[in-house]
């Protein structure tokens, strides 16, 4: 036999069990709701004092009994369609303690929602008798598929005629097929968390950069997840009534779950529900564009299937798009731990050719003496943009989280002729998933391995101070604590003179309006000189050539011509000092050092 669901606590097992027994209840396949059942539903409400739904089938099989709070009862999707336009073959009956039988806008969502045959409505007097009911249905729409009809109020024992079925079957004619979710399609979100209402904001924004529209959130406030349902099965019943009210497509918590956390909220909610990483792998793969940005992000995302693919259940058969379905181009249903694990091999095969090409390249720069500049920071502080002010790229840029995701880098010129590598990354977040850290290991270590880093924070942003900590943990995970560091406040023109961090010694620039950009320029060239050393050097007539590589490899701050060649003061790096004194051995034989 089927078992009850819901709020059973209280609840004596003998109660549970006479309950249990109208699973078994006779219903005619021509009956909308037997009276003797209508009066069994209410008799029961007045007993618990609770809202009690009930499932049938148009065979009338009872599918589902659900026991719900004093004022609310939990509606789940029992669709038994033939196909998605069409109506799920399901009605629901519900009980209302205290004798108020209408139906509640909540009740008229979920009809819509679940596509419902009919949703009715029983008012349960304290004293178990039946009050009376309201019915409504769902009859086709030329322009919105279905929409809940009038809403109709009547005596209990009318509903055992023949017509109310005879209805059912006239409205569930086939309609028009609809177009179908797809990624660039609007979903409607609701959002749940434990942490702070900070942290549903930038989930909020995550949410918003993926392409959905928020319309709703709650927040449970809790030192630790609940292990089974994240939020708590209360709150998770308080958030079904929310997502059927709102027609959200999708609730979006705001921590990495497990696959039993994730299927706990489907069932309790009757939503599809996601996790931020997720969200996050998501947005990477949604704005990934070069060749090795899409490998990452599919790595991660294979990885992190992974180790949720046990127990997915219903979630591995929805095939449609949306939010969390981007990325390798495979749906949960198709992939096995064989595939997934074929496939991660494939993939990481792949990523450390492209990440031996990546050491290549940096080993080509370092060689040929070019110091490497990275902006670094939290996600939509601005750094594309700063890049863009300070190389005149057009990289793109849009106020949107991760709005560009590939590395970028430029060769920018100093006023007096010396040249450096500006190179731009993936922002950082708090909850960064560990999957896409560790994909993006070698991009992300273009900020480790630089010579100067640039820390771009966004002034205008309230979250400023707790965005920048998140920077400082990350870049320590890196190991990216050792180089000279320049604190850029951005966005000066927003916050004016209420900059919402203070750090010592910060510049404050506009990225936008150029202000403090050419304070940026000196500093960045301060810091680079501050490595050279500076030579003195007499270069003979017959190793005038010499004096060209002095000019390419360092900087030359005085010269006076004598009658058999050229003396010079000039100012070098330590790896373009190696380079010169291995090829002119005798130059370098008299050579005079200042520190200085």
């Amino acid at each position: 036999m089927p078992e009850l669901r819901g709020n059973l606590t209280g609840i004596k097992d003998s109660v549970q069990r006479e309950i249990s027994l109208l699973f078994d209840f006779p219903v005619g396949s021509d009956e909308f709701l037997p009276y003797e059942l209508a009066q069994a539903l209410c008799r029961f409400t007045a007993q618990i004092r609770r809202e009690i739904a009930l499932y049938l089938s148009r065979g009338g099989e009872v599918l589902d009994i659900a026991i719900g709070q004093k004022d609310n009862v939990p509606l789940a999707d029992l669709s038994q369609r033939r196909n998605e336009n069409r109506l799920s073959r399901v009605r629901c009956i519900h009980t209302h303690p205290a004798g108020q039988s209408m139906l509640s806008d909540v009740d008229l969502s979920a009809l819509k929602s679940l596509r419902l045959d009919a949703i009715c409505a029983l008012g349960a007097d304290d004293d178990g008798s039946v009050a009376g009911a309201s019915v409504c249905y769902l009859v086709p729409d030329q322009e919105m598929g279905y929409k809940p009809g009038p809403v109709m109020v009547t005596g209990a024992r009318a509903l055992s005629h023949p017509k109310w079925m005879e209805a059912i079957w006239v409205n569930d004619q086939p309609l028009a097929p609809q177009e179908q979710l797809t990624g660039t399609q609007t979903e409607r979100v609701y959002l749940i968390g434990i942490d702070s209402d900070r942290s549903l904001d930038e989930l909020a924004s995550l949410a918003e950069s993926a392409g959905a529209v928020v319309v709703g959130r709650a927040l449970q406030a809790k030192s630790a997840m609940d292990p089974k349902s994240y939020i708590g099965s209360g709150k998770a019943l308080e958030v079904a009534l929310d997502v059927q009210a709102l027609e959200a497509d999708l609730v979006i918590a705001d921590d990495e779950l497990s696959s039993v956390q994730l299927n706990q909220l489907e069932e309790l909610t009757g939503a599809r529900v996601i996790d931020r990483t997720t969200l996050i792998l998501d947005i990477f793969a949604l704005r990934a564009t070069t060749s090795e940005g899409k490998l990452q992000v599919s790595l991660a995302q294979l990885k992190y299937r992974a180790s949720h693919l046990i127990g997915a259940r219903s979630a591995l058969s929805r095939l449609a798009g949306g939010i969390g379905t981007r990325g390798p181009g495979e749906s949960k249903l198709e992939m096995d731990r064989r595939y997934i694990r074929r496939r991660i091999q494939i993939l990481s095969t792949e990523l450390k050719e492209l990440e031996r090409q990546r050491a290549i390249r940096r080993k080509n720069r370092q060689q040929s003496d070019i110091p490497v500049v990275a902006l670094v920071g939290y996600t939509n502080t601005g750094k594309s943009s700063l890049l863009n002010r300070l190389s005149g790229a057009d990289v793109y840029v849009e106020n949107l989280l991760f709005a560009t995701l590939d590395a970028v880098s430029r060769k920018v010129t100093l006023p007096d002729g010396d040249s450096f590598l500006l190179v731009d990354s993936v922002g950082f977040i708090s909850k960064l998933p560990t999957d896409l850290v560790e994909a993006f290991k070698s991009t992300l270590e273009e900020a480790a391995l630089a010579d100067v880093l640039v820390i771009v924070s966004d002034a205008a942003n309230p979250e400023a101070q707790q965005q920048r900590q998140v920077v400082e943990s990350v870049l320590h995970d890196l190991g990216a604590t050792g180089q000279p560091r320049i604190e850029v406040l951005n966005k000066a023109d927003i916050a004016g003179e209420n900059s919402h961090i203070a750090i010592s010694g910060a510049i404050m620039v506009s990225a936008r309006t150029g202000e403090g950009i050419p304070l940026l320029m000196d500093q960045i060239a301060k810091i680079l000189r501050d490595s050279e050393r500076e030579y003195g050097l007499f270069v003979p007539f017959t190793q005038y050539e010499a004096l060209n590589e002095l000019r390419k490899q360092g900087r030359i701050v005085k010269e006076e011509h004598e009658d058999t060649g050229t003396r010079v003061t000039v100012r070098l790096k330590p790896v373009a000092m190696m380079k010169l004194r291995a090829q002119y051995k005798e130059l370098f034989s008299q050579e005079k050092a200042n520190d200085r």
